[in-house]
């Protein structure tokens, strides 16, 4: 019993659950953000919100709601992990280096936090405990 609890095996469900909670945690985290967004979008009132590429408040924020609730839900049900962390990165991106980017560190702090949970996800992927991988049948 105690070779399996310290072989290779016991490592590879480590890192799946770690996985798991990372996606779920991150995903859910961000939603905190994404929905109070959603809310703004469809409130009725004007949109006063960053449009840092000249695309139009509006959109600007269509998009950052895509990435914050859409992607975030893809997220922690694992389906389509990677592809749904890029939108995700860029509006870290855009947060922290834009929004933030004559702020001190600790305005842009929690921008770079989930935009290392971000990349981790899009190296790793999601991990055995993904609906994306029960889907595939792997």
């Amino acid at each position: 019993m105690s070779k399996r609890l310290l072989g290779p095996r016991s490592n590879e469900f480590v890192e799946n659950i770690w996985l798991l909670i990372l996606r779920v945690c991150g995903g859910a985290f961000m939603l905190t953000h994404g929905i109070p967004k959603l809310q703004t979008l469809f409130g009725g009132g004007e949109i006063a919100f960053a449009d840092p590429f000249g695309i139009g408040a509006t959109f600007s924020l269509i998009l950052t709601i895509f990435a914050e609730v859409c992607c975030s839900v893809l997220l922690i049900l694992g389906i389509t992990t990677r592809l749904a962390s890029i939108p995700l990165i860029f509006t870290m991106c855009v947060a922290a280096f834009y929004i933030h980017g004559n702020d001190p560190f600790s305005n842009k702090e929690m921008a770079l936090l989930y935009l290392v949970i971000y990349t981790s996800i899009l190296i790793y992927g999601g991990g055995k405990f993904a609906l994306g991988r029960l889907v595939r049948g792997r």
